[in-house]
């Protein structure tokens, strides 16, 4: 068995979902990393009627840097912007009305610290897909870990490495397949079978 460093995410790419749920890895969930911008640490992205969308929490900029002390700001109501982007995405889409409550949840948690908001958003991600993935949290920074590290993996700027089929997607007659969105768009597009889907993706290592 072999253990998997990995990042916490906002609503993670479906790619995320393929390492994090083989069962022939355990996780652990890095929280004491530097907090990298521009991640999907903080961002999800959807398909949105003009393309790829992205979502993205706003953080307080109060000087801390480790990931599990960023706190999320709420100047703005970004979770009722997220949800009613998510709505207008997917409410088209063939199984979003049959999880529509669930994902509801996600946009009535409110916690201070961005990882615990992510933590808890899995929670309810893992029981639409109807999974209870163990995982632990690491407890130090180490630089090089003993874990297979999948820290820099996923970038939310550069198309994704793994390998996928395509699927049908609420938008996809406009712009084509958008690879590798957030699991939001899978779950809605897929229903039922977004868990066989997941585990054919080939993976990384």
């Amino acid at each position: 068995m072999q253990n998997i460093l990995l990042p916490v995410f906002y609503m993670p790419p479906v790619s995320w979902f393929s390492v994090f749920l083989d069962a022939e890895k355990e996780i652990v969930f890095e929280q004491f990393e530097s907090f990298p911008k521009q991640t999907y640490r903080n961002r999800a992205n959807i398909y949105g009627a003009n393309g790829k969308l992205s979502l993205i929490i706003p953080i307080n900029h109060n000087g801390k840097r480790e990931t599990k002390d960023i706190e999320i700001s709420y100047r703005e109501d970004w979770r009722n912007l997220h949800w009613k982007s998510i709505k207008t995405a997917y409410q088209s889409s063939p199984y979003f009305e049959y999880y529509e409550d669930k994902f509801r949840k996600i946009f009535d948690l409110k916690e201070k610290f961005l990882l615990d908001f992510n933590l808890k958003g899995l929670e309810v991600i893992q029981q639409i897909l109807k999974t209870e993935k163990a995982h632990s949290l690491n407890e130090e920074y180490i630089r090089n870990p003993d874990e297979i590290n999948f820290r820099e993996k996923f970038s939310a700027k550069n198309p994704s490495e793994f390998e996928m089929d395509e699927y049908y997607q609420t938008f996809s007659d406009k712009f084509g397949f958008l690879k590798d969105l957030s699991i939001l768009d899978l779950v809605c597009n897929k229903g039922p079978e977004s868990l066989v889907y997941i585990k054919k993706i080939k993976q990384l290592y």
